[in-house]
C-alpha cells in the first residue's frame, strides 16, 4: 500500500476548470464517484476534498501509476475535460510527498489565503463523508488524524492563523477597499452555508445592512437569528429566494456562495443601472454566469489575489516555521507507522517475560532456596508457563493487526511495556469526527 494524491488548486488550475471538477459532499455524483474509485482493484481507499480553491483526490493505492490512470479516466468522463489537459494541470504526490502535501493543506499552508481556518473543517467533512460511505478506513484515517495533529501544532507554534482571513473576509475586505466604508451600506448575501455565514459575520463587523436569502428560507432565518443573538444592533433582513431577480437589481453589493450545481444569476436577470455594482461570487461552481454590463464588476475567487498577496507577505516568516513543523510531522508519521508492526512487539513482550524469569531463578539460586542442579528444568518450566500465558495475547494481537482497533491496542501495549512512549492514536480513527460524536452523546 502507498499514499497517492492528485491535486488541482488555485496554483495550477483556473476557476473555469475547477468548477467543472467540483465534487463536494453536496453533489450527489460525489457518492457514485467515490464508490467507483474504491471498486477499482488498484485503489484501496479514497477521500475527495473539494473546496472553492482546490480539488484533492487523497488515495491509498496498491499501484500509483495504475490508480492515476483510472482516476484521470474517471475524472475526464465526469467533467468532460480531456485527459491530457487533466494530466498537464495536475500536481501528483506519492508516499512521503503525498503525506507532506496533505499536512500542508490541513495546516492551511497551501491555501489561497495562507493561515485561513476553514480548510480544517472542510477536510474533516470530506473525511467524514467518505468514512460513512465505507470508502476509507485504516490507511487514510491514520494519515488524516496525523494531519489534524500537524495542523494543531502549526496553529499553536506559530502566529500564522492569528487574525487569519478566509476567502469570505478577503471578499469583504475587497469591497471595503473599493467603497471606502461599508457602514450602513446594504449588502445582499445569497446562501446560508459556511462561506455565506462568514460573509454575514464580516459584514456585521463592518456595520453593513444585510439582506439574506437562501433557497431554504428556514436556514436563512436560523443563520440570521444565530448572528443576531451574538451581536447587538445587527441589521439583517431575510427575504424569499424568489426575490433574487429583484434584489440583485436593487442592491449594488452582492456576495453569493450557494453550492448550486449551476449558475443562479444570469444575463437575462440583469437590469441596466447607472450605479456601479460589485458582485462577489465565492462559489465553485460559480453562481454568476458571464455578465456583460460595464457597471457591474464581478469578482470570482481567483480575482482576490491582490489582497491574498499582501497576506502572504505578512505571513512569510511564520510559513517557514510552519513548513518545518510539517516536515517533522511527516517524518514522525512514517516512523510511527513502523511501530505498528506487531511482530517486534510480541518478541519484546516475550523477551521481557524471559528476562524476568531468568532474573528470579538466579535470585532464588543465590539465596539458596532453589537448587543449582534444577536450574535448567526450572527455566524450561517457566518458559512453558509464560508461553502458555502469552498464547491468547499473541493470537489476538495478530488477528487485529492492521485494523483500526489494532493500532490502539498496539499503542496501549507499547505504552504499558516500553518506557518513554506516548500513545498517539488510541480510539481516534474518526479523527475529530469521533470527538464530535462523543460530545453529541454526552449532550
Amino acid at each position: 500500500m502507498e499514499y497517492y494524491i492528485l491535486s488541482y488548486s488555485h496554483k495550477n488550475t483556473d476557476i473555469a476548470l475547477r468548477e467543472r471538477m467540483a465534487l463536494d459532499t453536496k453533489n450527489p455524483q460525489t457518492k457514485t464517484f467515490l464508490l467507483e474509485l474504491v471498486e477499482n482493484k488498484f485503489i484501496e481507499e479514497a477521500v475527495i476534498l473539494s473546496t472553492c480553491n482546490r480539488i484533492e483526490f487523497i488515495l491509498s493505492v496498491y499501484n500509483a501509476q495504475k490508480a492515476e490512470e483510472f482516476l484521470l479516466a474517471k475524472l475526464s468522463d465526469f467533467c468532460k475535460i480531456d485527459i491530457d489537459t487533466l494530466k498537464q494541470r495536475a500536481d501528483s504526490y506519492e508516499n512521503i510527498a503525498a503525506i507532506h502535501h496533505l499536512f500542508s493543506v490541513a495546516s492551511s499552508l497551501d491555501s489561497l489565503v495562507v493561515g485561513e481556518t476553514q480548510i480544517s473543517g472542510q477536510l474533516k467533512n470530506a473525511f467524514k463523508y467518505s468514512y460513512d460511505l465505507g470508502c476509507c478506513s485504516l490507511e487514510i484515517s491514520r494519515a488524516i488524524h496525523f494531519a489534524f495533529r500537524c495542523a494543531a501544532s502549526v496553529r499553536n507554534s506559530t502566529s500564522i492563523s492569528q487574525n487569519s482571513v478566509s476567502v469570505a473576509s478577503t471578499a469583504v475586505a475587497k469591497a471595503k477597499e473599493i467603497l471606502g466604508v461599508l457602514k450602513e451600506k446594504e449588502a445582499l448575501v445569497i446562501g446560508a452555508g459556511e462561506m455565506s455565514s462568514l460573509c454575514v459575520k464580516h459584514l456585521v463587523n463592518q456595520q453593513a445592512k444585510i439582506v439574506l436569502i437562501n433557497r431554504d428560507i428556514k436556514n436563512a432565518e436560523n443563520l440570521a437569528s444565530e448572528i443576531s443573538k451574538n451581536h447587538s444592533g445587527v441589521q439583517i433582513r431575510v427575504e424569499s429566494f424568489g426575490e433574487l431577480g429583484a434584489l440583485i437589481n436593487q442592491i449594488p453589493l452582492v456576495f453569493t456562495a450557494t453550492g448550486a450545481p449551476h449558475t443562479i444569476i444570469t444575463q437575462d436577470m440583469v437590469e441596466s443601472q447607472k450605479e456601479k455594482r460589485y458582485w462577489f461570487d465565492l462559489a465553485v461552481p460559480r453562481d454568476i454566469d458571464k455578465i456583460c454590463d460595464e457597471n457591474i464588476c464581478v469578482f470570482a475567487v481567483d480575482d482576490l489575489q491582490d489582497i491574498v498577496n499582501k497576506n502572504l507577505a505578512l505571513r512569510e516568516e511564520q510559513a517557514k516555521i510552519a513548513y518545518g513543523i510539517v516536515g517533522r510531522h511527516t517524518q514522525d508519521f512514517f516512523a510511527w507507522l513502523q511501530t505498528l508492526n506487531v511482530e517486534p512487539l510480541i518478541k519484546m513482550i516475550r523477551q521481557q517475560a524471559k528476562e524476568a524469569s531468568l532474573k528470579e531463578i538466579q535470585k532464588g539460586i543465590t539465596k539458596g532456596y532453589l537448587p543449582q542442579e534444577y536450574e535448567k528444568n526450572i527455566e524450561k518450566t517457566l518458559h512453558n508457563a509464560f508461553n502458555s500465558f502469552l498464547h491468547n495475547l499473541t493470537i489476538n494481537l495478530k488477528s487485529i493487526a492492521n485494523t483500526p482497533k489494532g493500532d490502539g491496542v498496539v499503542e496501549s501495549l507499547r505504552f504499558l511495556f516500553e518506557q518513554n512512549t506516548e500513545p498517539f492514536m488510541v480510539e481516534k480513527y474518526k479523527c475529530e469526527y469521533s470527538d464530535d460524536k462523543i460530545i453529541a452523546l454526552k449532550e
